[in-house]
């Protein structure tokens, strides 16, 4: 995926600490191994790496200078619950990066495990291409909010953060929805689902 799908690691298994018996005699807790180095640290590595972190998927959609804006993101995050306040990030060298920081804000639409073919079209393109076809509701902040999705954030403009290649997006929530249906989730570059471990 293209534009500023970020490939981000399973949750690590905790290993159970040792029990200590009465008799013993109480030690410091060994150091936990450290993690296998790659003997090739290259860019392609540190991706598979990251990639191994499995995401939701989502399209960012904002409206700038009379111009809808659309991109796929899967570095959507919660940030804090009150205020409500989320982010995302955006490559310095996308062609929407003025756009996106510019338009005073946002709206973030997760979307379902049926919505594949939605990542794919507004991870390329013009933005034409990107909405075109796809169902969508203009919002009392002329954004526009994706169809058929699990859940959405309409967000003002909260903070910039200069991130290294990344510029970090935080957003006021100003009104969101949700309702029930399995999430689009991306892990190890590909698209996968969402499953519930048996109890």
């Amino acid at each position: 995926m293209k534009d500023n799908v970020r490939h981000t690691p399973d949750t690590p298994e905790g290993a159970a600490p040792a029990a200590i018996t009465a008799a013993a005699t109480p030690t410091a807790p060994a150091a936990p191994a450290a993690p296998a180095a790659s003997a090739t640290p290259d860019s392609g590595d540190y991706r598979k790496a990251l990639g191994c972190f499995g995401t939701g998927v989502t399209v960012i959609t904002a409206r700038h200078d009379g111009q809808d804006v659309g991109m796929t993101c899967n570095s959507f995050s919660s940030v804090s619950l009150n205020p409500r306040l989320v982010l995302w990030s955006i490559r310095k060298e996308a062609s929407s990066l003025a756009a996106f920081t510019g338009s005073g804000g946002f709206t973030v639409n997760v979307l379902g495990q049926a919505q594949q073919a939605t990542a794919l079209q507004f991870a390329r393109g013009s933005m034409a291409e990107r909405f075109a076809g796809v169902p969508a509701q203009r919002q009392t902040s002329e954004r526009l909010r994706l169809a058929g999705t699990v859940a959405w954030f309409d967000c003002d403009l909260h903070q910039l953060v200069d991130a290294g290649d990344h510029v970090i997006v935080l957003g006021a929530v100003r009104d969101f929805g949700w309702q029930d249906g399995p999430a689009l989730a991306f892990n190890r570059s590909q698209f996968a689902q969402f499953q519930p471990l048996p109890a």
